[in-house]
C-alpha cells in the first residue's frame, strides 16, 4: 500500500485539538463494546428472522401480484442483506479485518447499496399507496407488474452507482499509528506499533479525503433519508386526507396504520441523520475531545436505533396485512406437520400445492384498492 495515502485514522488524528495526540474516545469505545456485540446481535437476529419469513412467504405461498408485493419483496431482500453484512462490519470496527481487500470492498459497498435501495423502496411503497387510493381512477394503468419490476431494477442500479465511492475508497490496510512518547522531556513519535489490518477509508491526498468524507454522508442524507421522507410525508398525507373523507371504519383503521408507518420511520431515522448532518458540517473544524467523544457516542446509539427499522419493516408492511398473516400462519402449520410427520411427503406435497393454488384463486387480494387494506 502506498505510504502517501491518507487513511481514516490519519484524518481523525488531525481533528484533535491537542497538537500531538488524537482524542481518546473512551465513552464511545466503551459503548461500542456493548452496542456492537449485544444490541446489534439482537437487531441481526430479529431482522434476519422477520425478513426471511417475508421472502419465504412470497416464495412458497403468495405470488407477487401487485406493485406493493414487488416493492415489499425487494425491501425484505435489501434488509436481509443489510443485517447479514452488519455483524462483519461490527467485528471490523471493534477488532480488525482479516478477510482481504475484495471482501472489504464487497462488504462496505453492499452495505451502502442495500441501505439506499431499502430506503428508496419504502418511498416507492408510499407512492404506490398514493396512486392506489388517491389516484384510484388512474391506478389500473399506472400500477402494473412490469412497471414495478423496471422501477426496482432501476433503483438497484442507482443504489450501486451512488455507492461507487464506497466501493472505491474503502481499502484493506494497516493503519499508520504514531504513538506519542516522551524522551528526555521532548515529544517524539513512536512508529513501532504493530497494528492489524482494517477495512476503512483510504485516500491519496487530503483534498480527495475532504471531498469524499463530505460528499458520501451528504448523498446518504439527501437520497437515503430526506428524499424518502419527503415522498412519504407527501403521499401519506394525501392518503390520510382521502381516507378520512370515507365514512368507513376499516378506512379509518387504515389511517392509524399510515400514521404508525410514518412515525416509526421518523423516530428511527431522523435523530441519527440529524447527528450525521451535524458531524458532516463540523467534520473539519477543531473541537474539544469531550465534545467529539459525546458526538460519536450519540451517533453510535442513534445509528443502532436506525438499524432497528429493518426489523420493524416486516411488521409494518407485511405482517399487518390479514392475508399475509394467513399465508404466514399456514406456512408454520405446514412446517409443524412436516416436523411431526403427521402427513406423508406425497400428501404434504399435494396439500402444499392445494394451499398455494387456493391463494391464487382468491378473488380479493389484500392489496385491492378499496382503502380498507392499506398495506397488503
Amino acid at each position: 500500500m502506498n505510504n502517501s495515502y491518507y487513511s481514516y485514522y490519519d484524518y481523525d488524528y488531525h481533528n484533535s485539538t491537542d497538537d500531538y495526540a488524537p482524542c481518546d474516545l473512551s465513552s464511545n469505545n466503551s459503548l461500542n463494546t456493548v452496542v456492537g456485540p449485544y444490541i446489534h446481535s439482537i437487531i441481526c437476529i430479529l431482522g434476519f428472522v422477520g425478513n426471511s419469513l417475508v421472502i419465504l412467504t412470497y416464495a412458497l405461498y403468495k405470488r407477487t401480484k401487485s406493485m406493493t408485493d414487488v416493492f415489499l419483496l425487494n425491501v425484505a431482500i435489501a434488509d436481509l442483506l443489510f443485517v447479514l453484512a452488519l455483524p462483519f462490519i461490527v467485528y471490523n470496527e471493534l477488532y480488525s479485518w482479516p478477510m482481504g481487500l475484495v471482501a472489504c470492498k464487497l462488504l462496505r459497498g453492499s452495505y451502502s447499496v442495500n441501505l439506499y435501495s431499502g430506503m428508496l423502496m419504502l418511498a416507492c411503497i408510499s407512492t404506490d399507496r398514493y396512486i392506489a387510493i388517491v389516484q384510484a381512477r388512474r391506478s389500473f394503468r399506472l400500477r402494473s407488474l412490469s412497471y414495478s419490476r423496471i422501477i426496482c431494477a432501476l433503483i438497484w442500479v442507482f443504489a450501486f452507482l451512488v455507492s461507487v465511492p464506497t466501493f472505491h475508497y474503502y481499502n484493506w490496510y494497516k493503519p499508520g499509528y504514531n504513538d506519542i512518547i516522551w524522551v528526555n522531556d521532548t515529544v517524539e513519535m513512536d512508529t513501532t506499533t504493530d497494528s492489524q489490518y482494517v477495512c476503512e477509508w483510504k485516500f491519496r491526498d487530503s483534498k480527495t479525503a475532504k471531498t469524499v468524507k463530505v460528499a458520501v454522508p451528504s448523498i446518504q442524507l439527501a437520497i437515503g433519508f430526506f428524499l424518502p421522507l419527503l415522498i412519504m410525508i407527501f403521499c401519506y398525507t394525501a392518503v390520510i386526507i382521502t381516507l378520512l373523507k370515507a365514512k368507513n371504519f376499516q378506512r379509518h383503521k387504515a389511517v392509524r396504520v399510515v400514521l404508525v408507518v410514518v412515525v416509526v420511520f421518523i423516530v428511527c431515522h431522523l435523530p441519527y441523520n440529524l447527528a450525521l448532518m451535524y458531524d458532516t458540517i463540523h467534520m473539519f473544524k477543531q473541537s474539544h475531545c469531550t465534545e467529539t467523544d459525546t458526538l460519536y457516542t450519540a451517533i453510535s446509539v442513534l445509528q443502532s436505533l436506525a438499524y432497528l427499522h429493518c426489523c420493524l419493516n416486516p411488521v409494518l408492511y407485511a405482517f399487518i396485512g390479514v392475508k399475509f398473516r394467513n399465508h404466514f400462519s399456514r406456512m408454520f402449520q405446514d412446517l409443524w406437520c412436516v416436523g411431526k410427520r403427521y402427513i406423508t411427503p406425497r400428501r404434504f406435497s399435494r396439500v402444499t400445492s392445494d394451499t398455494y393454488m387456493s391463494t391464487i384463486r382468491r378473488s380479493v387480494d389484500g392489496s385491492s384498492e378499496n382503502g380498507s387494506s392499506f398495506t397488503m
